[in-house]
């Protein structure tokens, strides 16, 4: 390290050819500046050749690329004395050894050789000179979690969540760790003599906890935390003392400590969606993305023309899309939240959103499948590794304000896709099936947004208030017939039509069929005649039509009161042909 400016070069090109071997302790002090320059023509060279150009085919840019090359790359090589294909798992962890005993004896920080390693090691993955991708920090022991809970309740916790293990996702289990161990800290600190979880009481542990997190704060945010919150810790508490007094453990308590009533309720909000301005903007400026976030953009574009979870978008393979003979090209959605597959059906501008995302995603191995550990080749692939939730959460965040829209979430995109579908007109069946919801309820919370009874209710009773109170109706202008139907032929448009016998009549699915929609044909008062049967003929056509229309759809009332008329036109006919 002491070498002058004359003596380094001689140093570097002995390192570089074999003659010298200086140890880590040398290597990550010394800063290999000139090291581009003095690498051609050596066996050090040509193997970081081929790193770098592994590293731009997964999308990696030169300058990171270069960075990353002669940080751990280069220092590997020189070290090891062994060619890049040569290399092993144990020669990064010996580097990730030198650079945390470096960190210590000099205090020095080394996050600048930990991202390096990470991309290194990704980068030799995809060369198939690792086994394995580099994976992700291990999940912190549940003992650990709980080390600020006494020793015989932790005892109690850790084995009942390493029983969930067998049946609940990772994700589930780790949430029950968390608001369990809110429970223990609790415990801890309001009665550290407990010894066992079958001596907890009543009045003296379960209802000053469930008071407690009415205050409770939230150690992210400093904010207390929300009722939803509260819910789930409650839920967790009672679920573990339900559970063990089932299977029968002795640290069951003798009696039941949590009710019904002690889980706050929660408030019925209707879905969060995106109104139609808002949502055009957001598409917009999606169509824009920002430096380094245009895999991210292209993500969140195809969750709002699908109405994915967010979950479910990341874990799209490459094969998602089939083609079907006869019935165009369907999406398939991986399992999920509720774990169950669906089918979304595409059109050409998602599927040629989808051909584009193919062409900017990083090529490369297969990753390890998070749910059945298989290799798989996923669609939103970046830099080698996976697009994280993170990386969307936060293209989302930028264009949501560049928008002027925002905080937003990903679940937004959502909801509004399905309150686009209700206001088209979608049955509950479809609705249900695209949404890959497995009940009926959590489908009819976006038929509550536009209820088309509460508004006909409404209408009604307003026009008679205003009429007794003597105030003439606001006449409404009607929009022109092409901006209704974009030049489509009227009876094809998704829109409720009914065949009147001048005309027809136009409204939007949320409004529903009019009440006085054909009020005229169902009179019995009503009467025709045999000059009358031309408009009769012709309104029975297109009311054939409009139930076909309707039954295509799903819409069965529709279909239904379409055929209603027609038999009532089959009626005034004959009676209009008899004279």
């Amino acid at each position: 390290m002491a070498a002058n400016g004359s003596t380094r070069p001689l140093i570097t090109f002995l390192i570089l050819h074999g003659g010298l071997r200086p140890g880590y302790d040398y290597l990550l002090e010394r800063k290999f500046s000139s090291i581009w320059r003095e690498v051609k023509g050596c066996t050090v060279g040509a193997d970081l050749t081929v790193f770098l150009t592994a590293a731009a085919q997964l999308g990696f840019s030169e300058r990171v690329a270069v960075a990353n090359a002669s940080q751990v790359p280069a220092r590997l090589l020189i070290q090891t004395g062994r060619p890049l294909n040569r290399l092993t798992a144990q020669d990064l962890d010996d580097f990730a050894a030198a650079c945390a005993q470096r960190a210590e004896r000099t205090g020095k920080g080394w996050r600048h050789y930990e991202a390096a390693l990470s991309n290194t090691r990704r980068v030799l993955f995809h060369l198939q000179i690792m086994s394995a991708p580099p994976g992700r920090t291990g999940a912190i022991a549940f003992t650990d979690r709980l080390r600020g809970v006494t020793p015989p309740i932790r005892t109690a916790l850790v084995a009942y969540l390493e029983r969930k293990r067998a049946t609940c996702a990772p994700k589930t289990v780790s949430s029950l760790a968390t608001r369990l161990m809110h429970f223990g800290v609790f415990l801890t600190a309001t009665d550290p003599a407990l010894q066992s979880i079958a001596d907890l009481q009543r009045c003296r542990h379960i209802e000053p906890y469930l008071s407690a997190q009415v205050d409770a704060v939230n150690t992210k945010t400093n904010e207390v935390i929300s009722v939803a919150e509260r819910s789930r810790r409650v839920l967790a508490l009672a679920g573990f003392l339900t559970d063990i007094t089932e299977w029968g453990w002795p640290d069951a308590p003798p009696r039941r400590l949590v009710f019904r009533d002690d889980i706050p309720k929660l408030p019925r909000v209707l879905p969060r969606y995106l109104p139609i301005d808002a949502d055009r903007r957001l598409t917009e400026e999606l169509q824009r993305p920002g430096p380094g976030n245009e895999l991210a953009a292209c993500a969140l574009r195809l969750q709002r023309s699908c109405g994915l979870r967010i979950g479910e978008l990341l874990d799209l393979e490459l094969d998602c899309v089939h083609e079907v003979p006869e019935q165009g090209a369907w999406l398939k959605v991986p399992l999920g939240k509720l774990e169950s597959e669906r089918m979304v059906p595409l059109d050409d501008d998602i599927l040629d959103l989808i051909d584009h995302i193919i062409a900017i995603r990083s090529p490369g191995q297969p990753l390890p499948h998070p749910r059945y550990r298989r290799p798989a080749q996923f669609l939103f692939t970046h830099h080698g590794r996976r697009l994280s939730q993170n990386a969307v959460r936060d293209e989302l965040e930028r264009a949501a304000d560049t928008a002027g829209l925002g905080h937003t979430t990903p679940h937004q995109l959502r909801h509004t896709y399905a309150t686009a579908l209700v206001n088209a007109g979608v049955s509950l069946q479809a609705l249900m099936a695209l949404l890959g919801h497995v009940s009926a309820e959590m489908s009819l919370r976006y038929g509550r947004l536009f209820d088309t009874t509460i508004r006909e209710e409404y209408e009604r009773a307003l026009t008679l208030a205003k009429q007794r109170a003597g105030i003439p109706a606001t006449a409404r202008t009607s929009l022109p017939l092409a901006d209704i139907t974009r030049g489509a032929d009227w009876k094809t448009t998704p829109l409720i039509k009914s065949r009147l016998a001048g005309g027809f009549c136009l409204r939007a699915p949320a409004q529903g069929a009019c009440t006085y929609a054909n009020i005229c044909e169902h009179c019995p008062s009503f009467h025709s005649d045999a000059s009358s049967l031309p408009v009769l003929a012709a309104q029975r056509v297109d009311a054939h039509a409009l139930a076909q229309d309707a039954e295509e759809r799903g819409w069965i009332t529709e279909a239904a009161r379409h055929h209603k008329l027609i038999a009532r036109l089959d009626t005034l006919i004959e009676q209009a042909q008899a004279g």
